[in-house]
């Protein structure tokens, strides 16, 4: 029931919000932006990673402004946990309709404070413009900034990188002459005691000296690939690699696995310390996921694609990159991973 009342809600207020926002610019020197709301109310996994490059980038344009991020459900505290730039996390729930007060008085949050900027993280993110139009913001971006020179660029439909390049031609407005650095990768802020941790985790499992080759055979929905298909990855992985490397698999929370549990396994539902012991491995394979987002922030990870667009969602950083198995063959995918755990 609720399910279906949560489509058509998003139906209505996709339909409300279609025109709702106009970008208003900032202008005022970048040394005066003191405070900055980032609107994502989103509770993926995947999707809150996907924002990190956006708020590295506007920690580069302004250094001195402390974020504040409106979001929903707790994966944010556990992404941003001790990150020195980030104030404040105030979290929709993840289940509204069962906790109705906390969802109201959540919003209420994001008129009680006054921001310099306000920045939505998801253009097409009906709450996402509701929540930049409601807040207390001198000056709003509503995700994108039409008709900019950024357009041309092969990777500027990519989920992680769109919004930065839509920031920087909304920021090119007031500042023509603005200075760039490369794109940041997705991003998880370790310690040094939980890369520490992930190390002797790692070492627990494997009980050896050889690198590691991590690998996730779940996903949701029609991004699973089949048992047939990991079970045959599986074996050849475990012929070419098998005497070099350590083959393990990283499980979901649900605790299942595409190859019955053949490989040596590892299952944690602490995100932070799942990222800690990915940082140790050598490569890291998995379909389009969050756990597939949560590797690109530590090691090498290739990605594999059948529903969902690669070029969207595919990692990068690290010499990451994602392939469509519907044209790429299992061999053909070993000959990549060679490839990638050489360079």
């Amino acid at each position: 029931m609720i399910q279906a009342i949560n489509k058509y809600r998003r139906k209505i207020t996709r339909f409300l919000t279609k025109k709702l926002g106009k970008n208003s610019y900032v202008k005022v020197e970048p040394s005066q932006i003191k405070s900055i709301l980032v609107v994502r109310p989103n509770h993926r996994l995947g999707n809150i990673l996907l924002i990190t490059p956006l708020i590295e980038e506007i920690i580069h344009h302004f250094p001195n402004a402390k974020i504040d991020l409106f979001v929903k459900g707790k994966v944010s505290e556990i992404i941003f946990e001790n990150h020195p730039k980030i104030d404040r996390i105030l979290s929709l729930p993840k289940n509204h309709f069962k906790e109705i007060f906390l969802y109201i008085s959540t919003w209420f949050k994001i008129v009680s404070k006054k921001y310099t900027l306000v920045v939505n993280a998801n253009h097409s993110s009906s709450s996402g413009k509701i929540a930049t139009k409601l807040a207390y913001g001198k000056f709003k971006f509503y995700g994108i900034e039409q008709e900019n020179k950024f357009e041309q660029l092969s990777d500027y439909i990519h989920f992680a990188k769109f919004p930065v390049y839509n920031f920087r031609a909304y920021l090119s407005k007031t500042w023509p002459d603005l200075s760039y650095t490369e794109i940041s990768n997705l991003t998880v802020k370790l310690s040094p005691e939980e890369v520490n941790k992930g190390k002797c985790l790692l070492e627990t499992i494997t009980a050896n000296q050889k690198k590691t080759i991590a690998f996730f055979t779940y996903a949701t929905g029609e991004k699973r690939l089949s048992k047939e298909f990991w079970n045959e990855m599986y074996a050849k992985m475990q012929h070419a690699f098998g005497q070099e490397y350590n083959l393990i698999e990283v499980l979901p929370i649900e605790n299942t696995s595409q190859i019955d549990f053949k490989a040596s396994t590892y299952y944690s539902k602490d995100i932070r310390e799942i990222a800690s012991l990915l940082f140790h491995t050598q490569l890291f394979i998995g379909a389009d996921s969050g756990m597939m987002h949560l590797a690109a922030t530590s090691t090498t990870t290739l990605g594999l694609f059948t529903t969902t667009l690669k070029e969207k969602y595919q990692p990068y950083g690290n010499a990451s990159r994602g392939i469509n198995t519907k044209k790429t063959s299992i061999d053909e995918c070993l000959n990549l991973v060679q490839n990638l755990i050489q360079e």
